[in-house]
């Protein structure tokens, strides 16, 4: 009985592979028009034409940089077509190695780290990486040139740096595409002769050149003219010799492996390239930075001057009557835009039977000015019922009618110490001209000292105008009251009153965006208000950071654009797009955490700096972190598009430049 040797399968095999382009939907150019070929492992094979012949075309699917327009390629015996993006790029990292004419070695690192790229995306340990780098290196003669960028390398020492670099990985498929073109012909027979010498250790090498004389050192020779094989012949000497195990490396990209080698897996690698990146463009990042400085230091500024002048309002209910309740405007619980408590809202209180009077304020710090003397002061805006519904008598003048707050008069009622501050002396400040801000304003009254409520707050420290004034000469954004004070007609009927005022609001709104407090329920009202301040922070957020996150993604996109180049050779050499998209989101990460950290140091220092002036802050914890967790997922969404954009690049058009 005779036996007959199951034929080897060979390594690489290509059945009527055509590859067509068409441009910008321009006429289809059909570049490989029917190759079938096939590539045993141990090969020295030299594909050879002239420019314009497909060779280039051929090595870019060789090598699962592209796909076939048709055709079927098979590797080891199995169909590419069935294979996705993650497993491509696993034979790319692990089995392909690419030798280039121009190198394409990343700029900004040295010449150890660009040989340790295909290796990172293993999850290979940072010191095996690093030790099995400086090994070929040293082997190739370029162990005293570790640290060096590529510009500081030869030709013929970039191109050994590549030679390494397709080696970390095993490299059991060398892909030389014209790895003499660039360089004397002393290099050029350097790198020749590292070829022989690996494909006698074994590699399969397919070089892809346009010199005969060159090609003439391979085992094989494939002559290329015009997309189509011309011809296939063999050396009578030809040996080949296999690496082990390579047969069934097609399984290897699949699920476990896979998983078990992560996306940019090395944590420390990544924000390494991250921060390079970030110093070596030191000035674009600070712009970028500053956008998301100033978004989170005003976010951080902004609540904390909430948060005081709202602790100091509550301190002020705090000392009102058993009958007086304070209805604030604010965000309702379900979220949505801060509500607004407008004037026909206090017209429709005033008419309860259990209301008494309805007085609305608002109030913000200005600069006082009297002549060469100035102070910054808070300024409230009420109506003519403050000094009877807070019991407050004047010393000296009167308070402003009604009449003058219809007529948006300029007049001023001032605290006791406002007058002293002014007017050590004595001297009357009836009739005096006080600059609010850039507004003038009369002083009419001089309230009795009243004294601090609680705490820090000073009411004898204040000035109060007609609240239709403070709207239209200081204020005239803020067109509607901040707050109303309400006043029920006993104190039996507060809680009546409450409820009342709370049906009213609630069937205008259409929602509760508002809050009503009395004495009784001073504390929870406390408690409520703090949570809708938090709430707001997430809105405001939003919003200040919105420049921040826009110069985020602009900067990014500039980034994908200068580094298209790397990206290409990172997917050349086995990244998949997840690392690529991860390499990105990664220096979103790094530029917005830095600019929060930054945003929080400056909004620190600002509110401290306010609050030398007189004006009341109060930071809060959760205020600061959920700020520069605005700031990091901003930047991340913002972020995400460049990414995306990054690690959809094609291949072939990345390595080009294009």
């Amino acid at each position: 009985m005779v036996r007959h040797e199951k034929p080897e399968v060979p390594l690489i095999e290509l059945r009527e592979i055509r590859k067509t382009y068409s441009r910008d939907g321009g006429p289809a150019t059909e570049v490989l028009r029917g190759v079938s070929m096939s590539i045993h492992q141990g090969e020295f094979v030299a594909i050879v034409g002239a420019s314009g012949s497909g060779k280039s075309t051929l090595m870019n699917l060789l090598g699962l940089l592209d796909r076939p327009t048709s055709g079927s390629f098979l590797f080891s015996g199995e169909d590419t077509r069935n294979l996705d993006a993650d497993q491509m790029a696993y034979l790319r990292r692990d089995v392909f190695g690419f030798v280039f004419q121009n190198y394409h070695l990343i700029a900004t690192e040295s010449a150890l780290e660009n040989v340790q790229v295909p290796a990172t995306y293993t999850g290979i340990p940072s010191s095996e990486r690093k030790s099995k780098a400086i090994a070929l290196l040293t082997k190739l003669g370029l162990g005293d040139r570790l640290d060096h960028l590529p510009r500081q390398l030869s030709g013929g020492q970039q191109q050994r740096v590549s030679i390494a670099r397709a080696l970390i990985n095993g490299g059991k498929v060398i892909l030389a595409d014209e790895p003499t073109g660039a360089l004397d012909s002393t290099s050029g027979e350097e790198v020749m002769a590292l070829l022989q010498e690996l494909c006698e250790l074994g590699h399969t090498i397919v070089l892809i050149t346009h010199d005969r004389e060159i090609a003439a050192r391979a085992n094989r020779i494939i002559e290329v003219k015009d997309g189509q094989i011309l011809s296939d012949v063999s050396a009578p000497h030809a040996e080949r010799k296999c690496l082990p195990r390579l047969a069934g490396e097609l399984h290897e990209s699949s699920g476990s492996r896979n998983a078990r080698r992560g996306a940019f897996a090395n944590a420390a690698e990544a924000l390494r390239a991250a921060w390079r990146v970030l110093y070596l463009n030191r000035f674009r990042t600070a712009l970028t930075l500053l956008g998301i400085i100033m978004g989170v230091g005003s976010v951080i500024v902004m609540l904390a001057i909430s948060l005081g002048a709202r602790e100091k309002i509550m301190a002020q209910m705090g000392s009102m009557g058993a009958t007086i309740m304070y209805v604030y405007h604010g965000i309702p619980p379900e979220g949505g835009p801060i509500g607004k408590i407008t004037l026909e809202d206090i017209d429709e209180i005033s008419k309860l039977p259990q209301v008494s009077r309805v007085m609305p304020g608002l109030g913000e710090p200005a600069l006082v000015r009297y002549g060469n003397n100035h102070l910054r002061s808070y300024v409230q805006g009420t109506n003519e019922l403050l000094p009877s519904i807070h019991h407050w008598s004047l010393e000296k003048g009167r308070y402003f009618t009604g009449t003058e707050n219809a007529q948006l008069a300029p007049v001023a009622v001032i605290g006791v110490k406002i007058a002293q501050h002014f007017f050590p002396e004595g001297e009357n400040p009836i009739g005096k001209i006080l600059v609010l801000d850039q507004a003038p304003f009369e002083v009419i009254g001089v309230l009795s000292e009243k004294g601090a409520s609680s705490g820090e707050s000073d009411e004898d420290a204040r000035l109060f105008v007609p609240i239709r004034s403070a709207q239209t000469r200081l204020w005239p954004l803020m067109r509607e009251p901040e707050y109303i004070i309400v006043e029920a007609a006993d104190s039996s009927q507060v809680k009546l009153a409450e409820h009342k005022i709370d049906q009213i609001l609630f069937s205008r709104h259409g929602r509760r965006d508002y809050s009503i407090s009395n004495a009784a329920a001073k504390l929870e009202t406390e408690k409520e208000t703090r949570d809708t301040m938090m709430a707001m922070l997430a809105l405001t957020a939003a919003i200040s950071l919105l420049v921040g996150g826009i110069g985020v993604m602009n900067v990014m996109l500039m980034s994908v654009n200068e580094r298209t180049r790397e990206i290409g050779i990172r997917l050349a050499t086995g990244a998949r797009r997840s690392d690529i998209r991860w390499q990105f989101l990664i220096e979103t990460l790094l530029v917005s955490s830095l600019g929060g950290c930054m945003g929080i140091a400056i909004g620190l220092g600002s509110g401290w700096a306010l609050d030398a002036y007189g004006i009341d802050i109060l930071f809060s914890i959760r205020s600061i972190l959920l700020a520069l967790a605005c700031a990091i997922v901003t930047g991340l969404m913002f972020g995400f598009m460049p990414a995306r954009k990054a690690s959809r690049l094609d291949p072939v058009a990345a390595l080009n430049g294009e």
